[in-house]
């Protein structure tokens, strides 16, 4: 367990709290990749979700238009879940931290101790190496 891994008090908060999430790193490649299931399941929860991949510009994931990054986003949002290797991470992070995000969250094996204590400093609440989609129903089980 890294130091960015937080309680499921915390974790039950974050969902709660949470009504909107950008997915960067969002696939249009269909069910084989995690991004493109983990977008679909936090949609099925009632979660607005919006996709962000520059590669992916123009197109469309679960119904919902594909952004740059996340500063082209019309609405803030509440939660920010990275799907980028480790070594990408940073640049994301600070774009989350300017843009408000409360909580920013890097999926499995996604991990930046570097950038996840900046994020704290800032007062950001940050997941690492966890997934919402195999979080968020541990804890429903568990309610």
């Amino acid at each position: 367990m890294n130091r960015f891994s937080y309680s499921d008090e915390v974790l039950r908060k974050l969902f709660s709290d949470t009504k909107t999430v950008a997915l960067v790193g969002a696939s249009p490649r269909g069910e084989r990749r995690a991004s493109w299931r983990v977008m679909r399941f936090l949609q099925q929860q009632g979660y607005r979700v919006y996709p962000v991949n520059p590669e992916a510009l123009g197109q469309e994931i679960h119904g919902e238009k594909v952004y740059a990054s996340l500063n082209d986003l019309l609405e803030k949002v509440d939660l920010v879940d990275i799907f980028r290797r480790s070594s990408k991470v940073a640049p994301v992070v600070d774009d989350a931290i300017e843009a408000g995000a409360p909580y920013i969250w890097m999926q499995l094996d996604v991990i930046d101790e570097t950038a996840a204590a900046k994020a704290e400093t800032a007062g950001a609440t940050v997941i690492m190496d966890r997934c919402p989609a195999i979080e968020l129903p541990r804890l429903q089980r568990a309610a």
